[in-house]
């Protein structure tokens, strides 16, 4: 008997404000640090607000398009990822409302792969649309670029 997994579920962290700077996070067994540098009056201790974000679309991107790759028969192995955002800060500075605080985004994707040029394609065309962390900021008005390259595995 295969299991089934729940396509809805409820995602559960509490958070605790130790300084104006520096929250606790928990969720499951797990504890993160977001915190914001020294320079901003942080302790830095963790990455901040908009570093997690970022962080977080690294990771979804890995994970997905792992997954996707995996479904259709294709090894994925090691995949480098880097990332550079516009980031318009004038919102967190509390001097204007933006609508878009990261215009621009870029992934550069290094993965191996023994990935046909088809394949990878798919495999592109797919993390659009699964992917929900980059849905989220693509509904949010943020263009998000991504520069493939591909090695043998």
């Amino acid at each position: 008997m295969q299991i089934r997994q729940k396509s809805v579920v409820k995602l559960a962290m509490t958070a605790v404000g130790q300084t104006h700077a520096r929250t606790v996070v928990k969720t499951r067994d797990l504890t993160a640090i977001i915190d914001e540098p020294e320079v901003r009056d942080g302790t830095n201790l963790g990455f901040a607000p908009t570093e997690v974000l970022m962080s977080s679309l690294i990771g979804c991107t890995n994970v997905i398009a792992k997954r996707i790759a995996h479904g259709m028969g294709v090894e994925f192995g090691e995949m480098k990822i880097a990332l550079t955002a516009d980031f318009n800060r004038l919102g967190t500075l509390l001097l204007k409302e933006i609508e878009t605080p990261f215009p621009d985004i870029t992934l550069d994707i290094d993965v191996a792969t023994n990935a046909t040029p088809d394949q990878m394609d798919a495999i592109k065309t797919d993390l659009v649309k699964y992917c929900p962390v980059a849905k989220v900021l693509r509904a949010a008005g943020s263009k998000i670029t991504e520069n493939w390259t591909t090695t043998p595995l």
